[in-house]
């Protein structure tokens, strides 16, 4: 039986969130947004593709920053709602430039960073 994404669900605007998580570690990098074609797309060519409802067009991850998502696995959550990509991320995956989207944390009722910039800059992409 072949993965079909359009078997998916997609919110009222074709969009499911997407989680990428680095393959060998496990830690999340980030949450974007994914359509049936970016699915597709990111099957294909094993470069994670996302869909930017800012720019309302594909954003191969990595396309202007060099900071690249290879496809290790995508995994689809009970629901059919929600990706999970375990990714070889190259490069910071933020465009703050840290390793992770997530990078401030909520300790004692104070937002704390605990990640550095890890280059110089923004990656340009969002």
């Amino acid at each position: 039986m072949g993965f079909d994404p359009a078997t998916l669900k997609y919110d009222a605007a074709g969009l499911m969130p997407c989680v990428a998580q680095e393959a060998a570690t496990g830690e999340v990098l980030m949450v974007a947004w994914m359509n049936a074609a970016s699915v597709a797309a990111t099957l294909a060519t094993g470069k994670v593709t996302y869909w930017s409802r800012s720019r309302g067009a594909f954003w191969v991850k990595g396309e202007t920053s060099g900071h690249h998502q290879r496809l290790v696995e995508m995994r689809v959550d009970c629901d059919r709602d929600c990706l999970l990509v375990l990714v070889e991320q190259e490069g910071p995956a933020c465009h703050t430039g840290r390793k992770s989207c997530f990078y401030t944390a909520v300790r004692g009722g104070e937002e704390v960073e605990i990640l550095e910039v890890s280059h110089g800059g923004t990656s340009g992409e969002a």
